[in-house]
């Protein structure tokens, strides 16, 4: 029995040494995303902004002068269906050239990917009204009488209206919402998942995340700015086709 004891405690220390060394061979990386802005080839900076010189798929002359939204649930999938969510979100400024990259602060294992997502916004889970006080401060809220949360993105400009003068419109997506008031009803969800596929991490891997702003009038909807420009946070029927024209806006640029 003396002689039996040290062999179990042996025998038990050199399970748990395997284990561990099993866990320490998982090698943890950072993730960064990069976000660039296009206007279908052409890059753009803010550098750009303020000058009426782009043309949308209606014809329509317009400009851009304020750009930001938001990005959360950067998620990371499996072949075996399971996922890795990275917590954090990140407000993406280019008129002020704020927030282009982004990095988590969950590293990831040196894995292979079946799909990489993010989601455009907050999805409903998430967009609790008041919770985030850097978003507040940032005047990202979205009236109570529309159901509260935050904005997904807002997009500013102006264009040439139809007897060729200079009007401002505001692009802002968020929620879609009837019945404003006490009480507002949610027809439809419109913030979405981008796809940016299959992967395999390495140390510090890059994702380059480009936004191809004419696609936000272009397809499938052919945006006409002389009928909607202003006052779209209201009209859920806009938020909609708003939500639609999105899925084709971010593509990703080769990894580095």
């Amino acid at each position: 029995m003396i002689r039996f004891i040290p062999i179990l405690l042996i025998s038990f220390f050199l399970l748990t040494s395997c284990h561990k060394d099993s866990d320490d061979d998982i090698v943890l990386t950072d993730i960064t995303l990069n976000f660039s802005h296009s206007w279908n080839d052409t890059s753009i900076t803010n550098s750009d902004f303020n000058d009426i010189k782009f043309t949308n798929a209606k014809g329509d002359l317009l400009s851009i002068e304020r750009l930001r939204y938001l990005i959360s649930k950067i998620t990371f999938h499996k072949s075996d269906g399971s996922t890795l969510v990275l917590e954090g979100y990140n407000l993406v400024d280019l008129t002020n050239n704020e927030n282009l990259s982004f990095t988590p602060i969950t590293k990831i294992p040196l894995d292979s990917y079946s799909d990489v997502t993010f989601t455009f916004g907050f999805n409903n889970e998430d967009n609790i009204d008041g919770a985030y006080n850097d978003l507040n401060a940032a005047s990202w809220n979205v009236p109570t009488m529309l159901g509260g949360g935050y904005h997904y993105m807002q997009f500013d400009g102006k264009f040439i209206n139809s007897i060729n003068e200079a009007q401002g419109f505001n692009y802002h997506v968020i929620r879609a919402a009837d019945n404003a008031g006490d009480n507002p009803t949610f027809p439809q969800d419109t913030f979405f998942t981008v796809s940016l596929g299959a992967t395999t991490i390495t140390n510090n891997t890059a994702f380059n995340v480009e936004m191809n702003i004419a696609e936000w009038f272009k397809n499938p909807n052919t945006w006409d700015l002389n009928v909607l420009n202003q006052m779209l946070m209201p009209n859920s029927a806009a938020q909609i086709m708003m939500f639609e024209n999105g899925q084709n806006v971010f593509s990703l640029k080769p990894i580095e």
